[in-house]
Parts: C-alpha cells; structure tokens; sequence
C-alpha cells in the first residue's frame, strides 16, 4: 500500500496553497496517497483542529502521517 498522509488545515479552498502543498511533497515522495481531512478549520483555532484530529485519526492505518496546519500567527 502506498503510504498515506492526512491532511488538516485551515488553508480554506479559495487559493492554491493546498495545491502547493501536495505538489511540493509529490516531488520528494512520488507514489504517496493523500487524504484531505479538511480544509476549513478556523483560522488559527489549534483547538479546533486538534479536535478533528483527535476525531478521525483512530480510522486510519497504522503508520499514516498526519500533516495538520493551523497557524494562530498568520493573517
């Protein structure tokens, strides 16, 4: 199985940084799968977005990589 990376932040859709992100890990991880937890935690709620971690981690595969980004200091 290819290996799987979760991803939570509060980057919203309306740019390309979701993009940006999965193409810049792409280039060094060819062959990874990508699971968009969600994209529209809060801007800068950690709690929120740790809550939605704490949620959904339990379903997934031993040995999924969890990639939250929520930065209370941008914006």
């Amino acid at each position: 199985m290819a290996p799987v990376i979760a991803l939570l932040s509060d980057f919203g859709y309306d740019d390309p940084y979701v993009g940006i992100m999965k193409g810049v890990i792409l280039q060094q991880t060819p062959g990874i799968q990508f699971i968009d937890l969600g994209h529209r935690v809060n801007a800068g709620d950690i709690l929120q977005g740790a809550l939605q971690l704490r949620s959904a981690a339990p379903y997934f595969p031993q040995g999924t990589v969890f990639l939250c980004v929520v930065d209370p200091g941008v914006g």
